[in-house]
């Protein structure tokens, strides 16, 4: 068989695969985000504490953390494009989870405001995956840093628990939702 007719075959993930890309956004996409913020941060020491903070959350948190959480996606191959986004939406989820609990347990905020979170960023990796899914990454990651950074922005200049940030969060998902229903059960191809 020539290199040119060579296939790859479909490739369906199994649950216990599934698992593993959800322990990718806990033990590869959370240790990269951290590793990335403890060299940005320091550069906003010359700033007043809110606009250090809104740099840092609200600017530069969305596009490490959506780069870290599709970093497990590239370099997949025989996975159609639907899979593409299942492990995406896995790996959002086991991001989300731990970022959760760090909100949780060491900064006390309670488990109701953190919610979002876990349909967030797995609606937001879905969206950046289906960039990876299309051949089209660049524009879907910056949509999915755009959405972040609103989600981010719109919660730190609001004072209620419940704010606009929300609607963001309805948008993220809902733009997911119809992403994941445009994507195909074919291979995904290289070139």
């Amino acid at each position: 068989m020539k290199p040119e007719e060579r296939t790859i075959p479909i490739h369906k993930p199994r649950i216990i695969e599934m698992l593993f890309f959800f322990s990718c956004g806990i033990i590869m996409s959370i240790p990269i985000t951290l590793f990335v913020r403890s060299l940005v941060d320091p550069l906003l020491t010359n700033f007043t504490q809110i606009t250090a903070t809104l740099l840092s959350y609200a600017l530069f948190a969305p596009f490490i953390e959506e780069f870290s959480k599709i970093f497990p996606l590239y370099y997949r191959h025989g996975e159609t494009q639907r899979s593409i986004l299942n492990l995406a939406i896995m790996v959002g989820l086991g991001f989300a989870i731990v970022e959760l609990l760090q909100y949780v347990f060491l900064l006390g905020v309670p488990v109701i405001f953190r919610l979002a979170g876990l349909f967030f960023h797995s609606s937001s990796t879905a969206i950046a995956a289906y960039g990876i899914a299309t051949k089209r990454p660049a524009p879907f990651y910056l949509l999915a840093v755009a959405l972040h950074f609103s989600y981010n922005f719109l919660a730190l200049i609001n004072p209620f628990p419940f704010t606009a940030a929300y609607l963001i969060v309805g948008i993220a998902v809902s733009l997911a939702y119809t992403f994941y229903g445009r994507t195909k059960e074919k291979v995904m191809q290289y070139s």
